[in-house]
């Protein structure tokens, strides 16, 4: 009996659905941390996630109706680099951006905000090493495959390296967006803070994504813009929006 393509594929992904499943619940009991401080609010989130399918629909029709340089493999290739360039901007440029929020605090809440960095330092940590630990994968692998007098003790090692790659990859882009989407667990310093922090995020991105693409997209001007601006214009009025939903509805405010 002939097996089908689908079939074939069928036998091919099935394996690979529990070592996902697994990547991702690992990711986000390490990146998803509420702690005291979040603020788990049902219509913010569902504005957040309209947001983000309105947002996906209108980049997608973009490209449809302009194309981009190297066609859909390069927008795949694009939100991948972005994923893992979030928590990479958060790292370098977050720092100043939470003690700008403290100093911004009364000087009384100072101290205590302070010492609630302990958890997102954790999660920075657990990024750095997740990060770190697929590069030496790959270069292990690769060095070890490149060996021309290679014994048969390296192949087994190389061999190991690449089965554990597969559940290490999903891992890093799981863990990628969980520690974008909830900025390293900073809500454990204040709930405030995840939201300041996805402003500041959206607009380096906006920017990387200007200066490593060489420019403005295709299309007509309006095109242009509506997608260069589009998503950080939209991302900074929901938070905002949050920000004033957590002071209204929640009490939750930065300076009292």
């Amino acid at each position: 009996m002939r097996r089908t393509r689908s079939g074939c594929a069928f036998w091919f992904v099935s394996p690979l659905v529990p070592v996902i499943r697994s990547a991702r619940r690992r990711a986000e009991a390490i990146f998803n941390q509420p702690g005291e401080g979040r603020v788990v609010d049902p219509v913010v989130s569902r504005v957040q996630l309209w947001r983000a399918v309105i947002g996906a629909v209108a980049s997608f029709s973009l490209v449809y109706a302009y194309g981009a340089d190297d066609g859909w493999s390069g927008v795949a290739n694009d939100g991948v680099v972005k994923m893992i360039l979030a928590p990479l901007l958060l790292i370098l440029t977050g720092p100043l951006a939470v003690l700008g929020f403290i100093r911004y605090a009364p000087a009384e809440q100072r101290p205590l905000l302070r010492s609630r960095l302990r958890a997102p330092l954790k999660a920075v940590g657990w990024w750095v090493g997740i990060l770190a630990g697929v590069v030496l994968a790959l270069v292990g692998s690769a060095l070890l495959l490149k060996q021309n007098y290679g014994t048969l003790l390296n192949g087994l090692v190389a061999l190991a390296l690449l089965i554990g790659l597969i559940w290490l990859l999903p891992f890093l882009l799981f863990s990628s967006a969980y520690a974008a989407r909830y900025a390293f667990n900073t809500s454990n310093v204040h709930a405030a803070l995840p939201a300041f922090l996805t402003v500041v995020l959206v607009w380096e991105l906006m920017l990387c994504s200007v200066a490593l693409d060489g420019g403005l997209p295709h299309g007509p001007p309006l095109a242009q813009w509506s997608a260069v601006l589009g998503g950080p214009v939209t991302v900074t009025a929901v938070a905002l929006w949050e920000l004033r939903r957590m002071r209204t509805r929640h009490g939750v405010r930065i300076r009292h």
